[in-house]
Order: structure tokens, then C-alpha cells, then sequence
């Protein structure tokens, strides 16, 4: 028998209607490259799906399944929940989550991509460990699954042998960290560069950044949105931003939380961090120039703030996050 490492690892991917095909395609396509790129298999990749029905995802298009998800078993090296609208309905379909249960104790590690979490957690999966969904989503997966530690924030988290990520592309990422797990960095940076994205964002980095900007349905929210976001370097303390929108600071903090799943003081550290890390990726200009347009007093302050979100300095987020640029 060939060593584990020469044989193709086997991934089962969980689709059920409603599912997004961005967060099947993200996970699929970046393992299917990654083996073509290496010249020769190194993942098996199957879709299975409730009775092996096909998959009626978000977009109205139909995946055919590779198998039924009832009848599917191990050895799996990787399983995969994909995430969409019909998250709710699968968690609440008792056969899913059971068999989500039983192949996640058949798997070396189990991944949920963006609401795919929320299945995890019926199965109890999540309980007592920290994990991340999409950030619309996170105050509904916290208030239903108390014993979840859900963490907006990050794009991704790894927690032992669980990973969940945020919406959609952010599996993209994920996906890249594990096959750099799996066959190291080289391989994943060449993937990522076939794919045109960034090298590798790092797991910590933020959801709502220059990928994905908040656009909330209230009203007033929506416009104290935009405003921290035209005007960073400004005082943005929440008695400030509450006076400026006609309202007390108890009712901001309600209106925030309830649609955004963060309170105000919270929102605006994490917009001036993912700005700062826009800039860090994006540009050359010097720190102290990037903190100030920011809303940071100094770049001391810039890079505590940095370091406790994201686990890295700046000058580490700018060298991890800046594509080489190729000679032609």
C-alpha cells in the first residue's frame, strides 16, 4: 500500500438545498488546482448530498451529488459543510445532523464554511470551542448555541480538529491553509497565485474590511456606518457618534448590536484596523502616515492594536499580505 502521504486524501463535502455554490466551488476548485499543479492527485473530492439528491443551490443552479450522505462513510480525511440560505433548514433536519456527526467522527479534521457552522453546532460539535461564521449570521449562531464561542471577527479559525470560516471566499483562504498544512507553503503560494488572490490572508484577519463592507438595513445605522467610514481619523467615541445621529447612546448601542452583532466602540476599532490593513497590503506609505489617517494616535498604539487582532505587527501583516510581483 502507498504511503499516506504518496495517496490522494479523500474530502466529502456536505451540500443540502439552499447551499451556496461559492462555498462548494471555493473549497473543490483550490483542491482540484492544487493537485494539478503537483503533477499528480492529491485530493479525492466527493459531494454527497440528503438521499444523494441533486443540489439546488442559492443561485437556482443544480449540482449533481456523488453520493448519498446516509450512505457515505469513512475513512475521510477531510469533511466539508458547505454554508447558504438553507442552513437553517438543514440544522433543523435531524437526519442531516446526525450523519454530520457520525462521518465527522470518521474524519482527521471536520471544516464548516460560512453558515455551515451553524450545522456543526446542532450536531454539538462546536460546543465549548471558538469559531467564526459570517458576520451577519454571528449574534444568531451565539444567541441559539450559548456553549459556542462565536467570534465574528476572523476570517477563519482553527480550533484542535474543527475549522469554521466566515462567508463565502473566506474558504477560499482556509482552504489554502490547509493544503499548506497538508503539503507546505510552496505549494499553496503557487495556488494562490494561479487563482490571483492574495498569497495567504492570514486567519485573523478581518471579516468586514475591504472584502466585504457592512451595508445594514436600518436607516440610521447605515448612515452612522458610512460616516465612521468617511471619517477615521476623527473622534468616533460612541457619546459622539450618538449625538451626531439624534440618539442616545443605550439606543445606538442596541442598533448596533442587533444589526451589525457588535456594539459601536467595537465597530469602530475594527473599521480603522481593517483601513490600516488596506493600506499596509495595498501601499507603501509610511506607518505613522497610515495611523494617523486611521484615527491612531501614534503608530506605538497602531501596532498594540494590531498585534492584539490580528496576532501579527503591522510590518508582518504588509509582508504577508503583498503578492510579489513577477518578472516577466
Amino acid at each position: 500500500m502507498a504511503p499516506a502521504s504518496d495517496r490522494a486524501r479523500r474530502v466529502v463535502v456536505v451540500g443540502y438545498d439552499g447551499s451556496e455554490l461559492l462555498d462548494i466551488a471555493c473549497v473543490t476548485s483550490t483542491l482540484d488546482l492544487a493537485g494539478r499543479i503537483a503533477g499528480r492527485p492529491l485530493y479525492r473530492v466527493e459531494l454527497v448530498s440528503p438521499a444523494g439528491r441533486a443540489v439546488r443551490c442559492d443561485s437556482g443552479l443544480r449540482l449533481e451529488s456523488g453520493g448519498s450522505l446516509q450512505r457515505t462513510t469513512g475513512p475521510i480525511d477531510t469533511l466539508v459543510i458547505s454554508g447558504g440560505e438553507g442552513h437553517e433548514d438543514a440544522a433543523a433536519e435531524e437526519t442531516v445532523v446526525a450523519h454530520v456527526r457520525r462521518l465527522a467522527a470518521l474524519a482527521r479534521r471536520t471544516v464548516s464554511v460560512c453558515t455551515g457552522a451553524t450545522v456543526l453546532a446542532a450536531a454539538g460539535l462546536l460546543d465549548g470551542r471558538r469559531v467564526t461564521t459570517h458576520w451577519r449570521y454571528a449574534s444568531a449562531l451565539r444567541e441559539r448555541y450559548p456553549g459556542v464561542e462565536v467570534d465574528p471577527g476572523p476570517i477563519y479559525i482553527r480550533d484542535g480538529g474543527i475549522a469554521t470560516s466566515a462567508g463565502v471566499t473566506s474558504a477560499l483562504d482556509l482552504t489554502l491553509a490547509l493544503v499548506a498544512e497538508d503539503h507546505g507553503p510552496q505549494l499553496a503560494r503557487t495556488v494562490a497565485r494561479a487563482l490571483v488572490t492574495h498569497l495567504q490572508r492570514p486567519g485573523t484577519q478581518a471579516q468586514m474590511s475591504v472584502f466585504t463592507a457592512p451595508d445594514p438595513d436600518h436607516a440610521l445605522v447605515r448612515e452612522v456606518v458610512a460616516h465612521v467610514n468617511a471619517n477615521l481619523s476623527a473622534r468616533l467615541d460612541t457619546a459622539t457618534l450618538a449625538r451626531s445621529a439624534g440618539v442616545s447612546e443605550r439606543q445606538l448601542h442596541r442598533l448596533f448590536v442587533e444589526h451589525l452583532g457588535m456594539p459601536p466602540g467595537q465597530f469602530v476599532r475594527r473599521t480603522r484596523l481593517d483601513a490600516a490593513a488596506r493600506l499596509l497590503a495595498d501601499t507603501g506609505q509610511p506607518f505613522a502616515t497610515i495611523a494617523r489617517r486611521c484615527g491612531f494616535s501614534s503608530v506605538e498604539t497602531l501596532r498594540q492594536a494590531f498585534v492584539q487582532q490580528y496576532g501579527v505587527p503591522p510590518s508582518r501583516f504588509r509582508a504577508t499580505s503583498t503578492p510579489p510581483v513577477t518578472a516577466h
